[in-house]
């Protein structure tokens, strides 16, 4: 009855919360074209994380930039990166990319091994391509809707498919188990996330910055590089590049960089 009482208590939430769709034909194909009936509540949640990045992250992540240079920071990248290719290789199973599947455990072993637990990334420079390949990407393939636009509090953009698969994707990981099996601290469960999240931020400083500068509205403008960025992921497959941020173009030809001489080359 509880769990029934809060669930119910939930959804009431997000129905008050529901942005009332205009009559204007123009206007009303805006609305739908953005996807974002939640947008009263998306907008409280962006304003926390706002906050909390002002406060918190953006300061760890500049820290981080300082603290260590580029060829570190690349090792961090790869080494987290090498962690999620056996939950890679999974989805990619799961979606019926078999090539894909094989070419991700192949990168697994290689960078495990021959690239130091994947802090040197061996498998690219042997031509292996980074695959991708996630829940929501397989909730995808497999014809699940992706929902509303939603802005999951700490977490960022994102959609109820790809936040259930994220959760999900967390809970089941590899090296959860193996953290909770040779009992390491609790913090070190999830240290892969939060050091690939901080390592993610810091590229995307100037990026972000810039943005924010030029843009009327912030988080109109965030929602709609995610949701192109996210189509575009989902769309391209195997093939698709592997950006190295969350908000990357996805029409420019070559991925942006945030770094070491503070220029946008996320």
């Amino acid at each position: 009855m509880r769990q029934c009482a809060l669930a119910l208590a939930g959804a009431l939430v997000l129905l008050s919360s529901c942005a009332t769709a205009p009559t204007d034909p123009a206007a009303l194909a805006v609305y739908k074209s953005n996807n974002d009936p939640l947008e009263p509540l998306n907008r409280k949640f962006f304003a926390f994380n706002e906050g909390l990045d002002r406060m918190i992250i953006k300061p760890v992540a500049q820290g981080y930039l300082r603290a260590l240079p580029r060829s570190a920071r690349d090792s961090v990248r790869n080494f987290v990166w090498n962690l999620n290719d056996p939950v890679v290789c999974a989805n990619d199973l799961l979606q019926g990319r078999f090539g894909a599947a094989g070419s991700s455990a192949l990168r697994f072993l290689l960078d495990s091994t021959a690239g130091v637990v994947g802090l040197i990334d061996v498998a690219s420079e042997d031509g292996l391509k980074r695959q991708t390949g996630d829940l929501g990407q397989t909730f995808h393939v497999w014809g699940l809707p992706e929902g509303p636009y939603l802005v999951i509090p700490v977490l960022g953009p994102s959609n109820p498919r790809d936040g259930v698969g994220m959760g999900l994707q967390t809970y089941l990981s590899p090296f959860r188990y193996v953290a909770i099996n040779n009992n390491f601290p609790g913090w070190a469960t999830y240290s892969p996330q939060v050091a690939g999240g901080v390592d993610e931020r810091s590229r995307a400083i100037d990026t972000l910055d810039a943005l924010k500068k030029g843009a009327v509205d912030y988080y109109a403008s965030l929602r709609s590089l995610f949701r192109q960025n996210r189509t575009a992921e989902l769309e391209g497959g195997p093939s698709a590049p592997i950006q190295e941020g969350l908000y990357d173009d996805p029409d420019s030809a070559a991925p942006q960089k945030s770094g070491d001489a503070g220029k946008v080359s996320r």
